[in-house]
C-alpha cells in the first residue's frame, strides 16, 4: 500500500491526475488509469469526480491497449447532476449547449454555470410540490435547452424522468404513465391535450407543469423557477447513490408493447466507454447528434458522453421536411468536429455536391441502426476525410461494439467490442459460435463484476424481467456473426431470421443488398410460409420512380441481389409499396408486415 501511496505522489508530481477509489455494491469501483503508469488503487481519494471527467482526454485510447487495460468503476454516491454539471460550473466553467434556433439565425451559448442554477430553481421547485426521490415523472420535450434544466433537477431530488419522443400520441402518454405509476409530467404546449385527454386514465398524476408557455389547469415551469432558489446543496438533497434509478427509457416496441428499461445513475458515468472510443470525443470538440430527445441515442448523444468530456453539444431543433443544405451549412458554420447521424441523413447528404462546404472542422462521422451504401460512404470520406463508423448498442447498453479510431474499417461490420465488455456470438445454450456462424451478440455476466452501463433487467414494478438473462449471458435479441479478425457483421433481429430450406438469412444483409440498386429507396425484407422451403423471402420495396414498378424491374432487382448476396437469399417475392409500416422510433414492423401485431 505505501508503495502504491508512493507511486500515486510520483505520478501526481509529474502532473498525472490520480482517479479516485470509491466503495461499491454491485458494480466495480475505479476509474482506471492507464492515465497512470500502472493500476493503482487508492484506499482514500485523492482527487474529485470532477477531475476525471476532465482527464479523459488523457486516456490511451489505442485499442488494443484499453482492451487489455480499461476500466471503469461508479463511485456509490455518483449524481451526474451535482458531480459534473455543478462541479464543472463550480471549477472550470464553460459552454455546455450551443442552442440554434429553428431558422438557424440565432445562436446562444449555455453555460454549466446556467444549468446549475437553473436545475437547482427547478429541483427546489420540485420538492416544494413533495417530488422528490423514487417519484416517476413523463417527460415530452423536445430539442430544446430547457430538456438539460428537467433531466437536471431530477437528478438533484432522485425524481425518475422518462423521456418520451414529440410522436409519442395520448394513449402512447398513457401507457408510460400506467406502467411506471408517474406522479407528474412535463411536457412542451402542443403536448398539453394529449395529457388532458387521458388525464381519467392516469389518476397517480398530480403535477401537470407545461414548458415554454401556458396552458389552463397546468404550472408554468417559467414561473415555478423564478419563484424558487437558485441555490441547493446536496446534502440539502433527497441523497441518492449510483444503484438508484435515475432514468427510464422505453423500447421502441418493433415485435411486442415498449419495455420499461430502467437506468441507473452509474449509466451515466459508464458513458465515458461511448465518449472515449466510439465517439473519440475531445475536451473542446463541439459535438452534433441527429436524434430525438426522447431516444435513448439522446443520451449517447446530447447529454452524457459530450459532456464528461467536456465537448460541446450542439442543440438543433428543426422541424418539418429534413433540410439537407440547411444541415450541411450549419456543420461549417459552427465548425462541428464530430457529428453523428443516421445513415439516412448520410444518404440524403450524398446527393448534393459536397464539395460547396468547408468540412475543415470535422475529424470524426459516426453513424448505427442501418445499412449504408459502400458509395455513400466513400463520398463522403472523399469530401470530408472521415470514414463514418459504425456502432452498436440498445437501450438496454452503452455503446458495445464500434469502429474505434485507428482501427481498419470494414465497410457493413460494426465493429469490434467496446473496451470493458465481454461481448461474443454465442448460441441458444450460450456455447461460442465458430467464426462465420450466426448467433445471438451476447454480453457476459457470470464474471468478478457486472458490465458497466448494462442494465439489470425490465421494469415491471416488482421484480425486474430478466428472461433476457440466462447461461451467464445478456441476449440482445439481435444476431451476428463474427469474422476470424474478431469483427461483428449484424445480420438482424433473432425473431426476424427467415428459415429458408437448410439456410438462415438475415432480413438486413437482403436489404442492404436491394438499397444498392439505384432504383431501391427502402426495403422491408421478412419470411411467408412456403410448403417447401418453411419460408420465401419477401421484400417489400418503395421506389424512387414509382411509375417503373413492373414485372420487368421485378426481375432486374432479383438477378441484381443475387450478384451481391448468396444465390438463395434474394427475394422470390417482390411488392412495391408507398410507404413501410415504423415504430415511432423509425424502426420498420416487420411483426405487421407478417400479419403478426
Amino acid at each position: 500500500m505505501l508503495a502504491a501511496n508512493r507511486r500515486a505522489s510520483e505520478a501526481l508530481a509529474r502532473g498525472w491526475k490520480i482517479l479516485r477509489t470509491f466503495p461499491s455494491q454491485k458494480k466495480n469501483v475505479t476509474l482506471v488509469g492507464y492515465v497512470m503508469i500502472a493500476k493503482i488503487r487508492i484506499k482514500k481519494g485523492v482527487a474529485s469526480v470532477w477531475e476525471v471527467t476532465m482527464d479523459l482526454q488523457k486516456f490511451n485510447r489505442d485499442y488494443s491497449t484499453a482492451v487489455k487495460d480499461y476500466h471503469i468503476d461508479i463511485p456509490d454516491d455518483f449524481n451526474f447532476a451535482f458531480d459534473i454539471i455543478d462541479a464543472r460550473a463550480a471549477k472550470n466553467d464553460g459552454v455546455a449547449v450551443i442552442a440554434v434556433s429553428r431558422d438557424g439565425e440565432t445562436i446562444r451559448d449555455i453555460r454549466y454555470s446556467d444549468y446549475a442554477e437553473d436545475s437547482a430553481r427547478l429541483a427546489n421547485a420540485f420538492l416544494s410540490l413533495g417530488l422528490g426521490k423514487g417519484d416517476f415523472g413523463c417527460l415530452v420535450i423536445g430539442r430544446i435547452p430547457e430538456w438539460y434544466t428537467v433531466l437536471f433537477a431530477c437528478m438533484k431530488v432522485g425524481a425518475i424522468s422518462m423521456p418520451g419522443t414529440n410522436l409519442l400520441t395520448a394513449k402512447d402518454i398513457a401507457y408510460r404513465v400506467q406502467r411506471s405509476k408517474a406522479r407528474f409530467v412535463v411536457v412542451t404546449p402542443e403536448h398539453c391535450e394529449k395529457v388532458d385527454a387521458v388525464r381519467g386514465d392516469c389518476p397517480t398524476l398530480e403535477h401537470f407543469i407545461v414548458v415554454g408557455g401556458t396552458h389552463p389547469g397546468w404550472l408554468s415551469l417559467d414561473e415555478l423557477m423564478a419563484k424558487a432558489s437558485p441555490t441547493l446543496a446536496r446534502k440539502d438533497a433527497p441523497p441518492t447513490i449510483a444503484s438508484d434509478m435515475m432514468m427510464a427509457y422505453f423500447t421502441s416496441g418493433t415485435t411486442s408493447m415498449p419495455k420499461m428499461v430502467p437506468r441507473d445513475f452509474g449509466y451515466a458515468l459508464a458513458h465515458a466507454a461511448t465518449a472515449l472510443f466510439w465517439m473519440d470525443l475531445r475536451e473542446g470538440d463541439v459535438h452534433w447528434t441527429l436524434t430525438d430527445t426522447g431516444w435513448a441515442k439522446a443520451a449517447w448523444g446530447l447529454l452524457f458522453p459530450p459532456l464528461l468530456a467536456g465537448s460541446k453539444i450542439v442543440l438543433y431543433d428543426g422541424e418539418g421536411a429534413f433540410d439537407p443544405h440547411f444541415h450541411l451549412d450549419l456543420i461549417q458554420r459552427l465548425k462541428v468536429s464530430t457529428f453523428c447521424a443516421p445513415p439516412t441523413v448520410y444518404r440524403l447528404f450524398a446527393q448534393q455536391d459536397l464539395g460547396k462546404y468547408d468540412f475543415s472542422s470535422l475529424r470524426r462521422s459516426l453513424g448505427a441502426g442501418e445499412p449504408l451504401n459502400p458509395e455513400v460512404i466513400r463520398y463522403w470520406q472523399k469530401h470530408t476525410g472521415n470514414v463514418i463508423a459504425d456502432g452498436y448498442g440498445q437501450t438496454e447498453t452503452i455503446n458495445i461494439v464500434g469502429n474505434f479510431p485507428g482501427m481498419e474499417t470494414r465497410f457493413g461490420s460494426m465493429g469490434k467490442p467496446v473496451p470493458g465488455f465481454d461481448i461474443d456470438i454465442i448460441d441458444d445454450d450460450g456455447n461460442r459460435q465458430p467464426d462465420n456462424e450466426v448467433g445471438h451478440i451476447a454480453i457476459r455476466t457470470d464474471g468478478d463484476s457486472w458490465p458497466p452501463g448494462l442494465f439489470d433487467g425490465y421494469y415491471t414494478g416488482g421484480e425486474p424481467d430478466r428472461e433476457a438473462f440466462r447461461h451467464g449471458w445478456y441476449y440482445t435479441g439481435d444476431t451476428a456473426k463474427r469474422d476470424a479478425d474478431g469483427y461483428i457483421w449484424f445480420e438482424g433481429r433473432a425473431d426476424d431470421l427467415i428459415s429458408s430450406g437448410a439456410y438462415r438469412i438475415s432480413p438486413f444483409e437482403v436489404e442492404s443488398a436491394l438499397l444498392e440498386h439505384p432504383e431501391v429507396v427502402e426495403s422491408a425484407v421478412i419470411g411467408i410460409p412456403d410448403e417447401t422451403r418453411g419460408q420465401l423471402v419477401k421484400a417489400y420495396i418503395i421506389l424512387k420512380s414509382p411509375e417503373k414498378a413492373g414485372p420487368e424491374l421485378v426481375t432486374d432487382i432479383q438477378d441484381f441481389c443475387k450478384n451481391l448476396t448468396a444465390p438463395y437469399k434474394y427475394p422470390r417475392q417482390i411488392e412495391f409499396v408507398d410507404s413501410l409500416p415504423k415504430t415511432i422510433s423509425g424502426k420498420i414492423r416487420r411483426v405487421e408486415l407478417r400479419g403478426e401485431g
